[in-house]
């Protein structure tokens, strides 16, 4: 669905991403991680068409996307949640979930506030003054009103009480279940290594590896290197 080819991302003299390669298959998870400075915003933002490749090739579907604008490329299927949320907090919770509704005029608005009963509470309420996890739902299911085909999050789980990281991570699994397939950004590599079916993982603007879980654990050296640990947690059993 989506493959990412020697991609450059330059602001001005500063080189911040250094021939990223990757691909996301249909129906698949794949997650970007490493460290603070890795590249791993930039490249999401090159794909999405809010900064501009300095070189290299990112295609959408087999279509060539490098470079669209960024309207262009929601409109094709892809649908960001932004680090940091950035919902409109003039504006009600209506009215955020109404700009969802752009590019697909016939999105289902009760269908998505079924999936976010805390939503449906604060409907008519102030955006400012949901707390950081409503605010994460409420730029989740913004995205998805756009229906879209590739859904990419960068740290969804920034700044989010435990609690609620775990449910962040039970909404995507069941997205994933529905068969949405996704690009997921994180820092906590630990859990995105988890989560992902594969990962490629980020440090200083270069990919350093990529791989499944099980790959990337026979690198020990990746591990400590990138991502500070060790060796990464039991994966839990299935329920």
């Amino acid at each position: 669905m989506l493959e990412v080819r020697d991609l450059h991302v330059r602001y001005r003299d500063v080189e911040a991403v250094h021939g990223v390669d990757f691909h996301v298959a249909t129906g698949e998870i794949v997650g970007i991680v490493g460290p603070n400075g890795a590249g791993k915003s930039s490249s999401l933002k090159a794909i999405c068409g809010l900064v501009p490749a300095s070189q290299g090739r990112v295609s959408f579907q087999a279509e060539d996307i490098t470079g669209e604008a960024p309207e262009r490329i929601v409109r094709r299927g892809v649908a960001l949640v932004p680090e940091g949320r950035h919902i409109f907090k003039t504006l009600t919770v209506a009215e955020n979930l109404l700009l969802g509704t752009t590019v697909n005029p016939d999105a289902d608005v009760d269908e998505v506030l079924e999936r976010f009963p805390i939503l449906r509470d604060r409907y008519r309420a102030q955006a400012d003054g949901l707390s950081g996890g409503e605010a994460q739902q409420l730029a989740i299911a913004r995205a998805l009103l756009s229906k879209p085909r590739l859904l990419i999050l960068d740290e969804p789980s920034f700044g989010l009480a435990p609690k609620m990281i775990d449910f962040v991570y039970e909404l995507l699994d069941e997205l994933r279940q529905s068969g949405l397939t996704m690009l997921l950004v994180e820092q906590a590599a630990t859990r995105t290594i988890a989560f992902s079916d594969r990962c490629v993982v980020l440090a200083s603007g270069l990919q350093r590896a990529a791989g499944t879980r099980e790959e990337l654990e026979r690198d020990s050296s990746v591990l400590d290197a990138y991502l500070g640990v060790e060796r990464l947690p039991e994966q839990p059993q299935a329920k």
